[in-house]
């Protein structure tokens, strides 16, 4: 992170990357703000009416998600042992953290609550919200008001974490604009500390029912105890149960109804794919290749421009080009899904 997936940043240099980020020249690890603006705060108040100030850093998204980290049960069963563990210490995940969780597969929940640690994930607020791309592809969903308010208000630099594999600008959320890529465990660390302003190396992540410090590797597993839960867990038949027939026992999809024949039916009315006019009178054999002459230039980029910035993935804002089009149509904003 911040901006992107190949910029790694070790533990122990999360905190000073982020502060050194939140300075530096805009580009893909730097923010540009000024120095007057390092303390800037907004208020949020909780569901109990209790006021809080939110500041650069603080985490307001922590998802477990993606198919390609929950496919793995070693940091699956790593996040349910960290959450467990946090539960029974009294620790509580930060009450403007917005948690997750979306496995890309049932399986997935299916050995969480073989091993018992299912109800402790369910504790922090890392509830299933579906399986298959939710936050990492921009589909979290919006932000509390309260929350999303406070950001505006301080015009602040939150953050952003998720066991996903891209964190390209404006994916995630358009209001986070600082996204960390983490496995699930440190998801979980993450939520609990409420910050990335951090060194969870060092300092503790929150304090426990006696007020006493919490440290992450108070919480960590090993991966002993891991291995342990994988072998009583992970079972042959956990993959049969979901995986067997899954063609046919989807009652809801199958009964969408699907046009017939081999060549696709384009629908005018849609307000998903349209047809390409490039095609339309294009013929079986290859036309003679002429000169381009008088052509435009449509975008001149520099480095680290990708296909995310410039077609991107995830929230359809309304007041947008693409936004506006879909409100003509009738589309409400409620429908309008997402760019991904």
């Amino acid at each position: 992170g911040p901006k992107r997936p190949q910029d790694r940043i070790d533990l122990p240099a999360m905190k000073e990357a982020f502060r050194t980020a939140l300075t530096a020249p805009v580009g893909p690890k730097g923010f540009g703000l000024k120095k007057e603006r390092l303390q800037a705060t907004g208020t949020y108040k909780d569901d109990r009416g209790h006021e809080l100030d939110l500041k650069h850093g603080d985490v307001v998204i922590a998802a477990i998600t993606s198919c390609t980290n929950t496919s793995n049960p070693s940091v699956m069963i790593g996040a349910g042992l960290v959450a467990k563990k946090a539960v029974e210490r009294g620790l509580k995940v930060k009450p403007y953290v917005k948690t997750s969780m979306a496995p890309g597969s049932k399986v997935v929940t299916d050995y969480l609550h073989e091993a018992g640690l299912w109800p402790y994930l369910d504790a922090l607020g890392f509830n299933l919200v579906g399986y298959g791309c939710t936050t990492c592809i921009g589909n979290s969903g919006p932000l509390p008001e309260p929350v999303a308010k406070a950001i505006k208000e301080g015009d602040l630099i939150v953050a952003g974490v998720l066991s996903g594999n891209r964190n390209f600008e404006g994916r995630i959320h358009p209001l986070v604009q600082a996204n960390y890529l983490a496995s699930p465990p440190l998801v979980v660390a993450y939520a609990l500390a409420g910050t990335v302003d951090i060194d969870l190396t060092t300092e503790p992540l929150g304090q426990d029912e006696a007020g006493n410090d919490v440290y992450l590797k108070d919480l960590w597993p090993t991966s002993e105890e891991i291995q342990a839960l994988i072998n009583e867990s992970v079972k042959p038949e956990h993959f049969r149960k979901e995986y067997d027939g899954i063609e046919t026992s989807n009652e809801t999809w199958n009964k969408i109804k699907i046009p017939e024949g081999s060549i696709y039916e384009w629908n005018p009315e849609s307000t998903y794919v349209q047809e390409p006019p490039f095609f339309v009178d294009l013929t079986p054999e290859t036309p003679p290749i002429h000169a381009v002459r008088g052509a435009r230039v449509l975008a001149k980029l520099g480095d680290s421009v990708t296909t995310d910035h410039i077609s991107p993935a995830g929230a359809i804002p309304p007041d947008s080009p693409a936004g506006k089009y879909l409100q003509s149509k009738g589309v409400r904003p409620i429908d309008f899904n997402s760019y991904g």
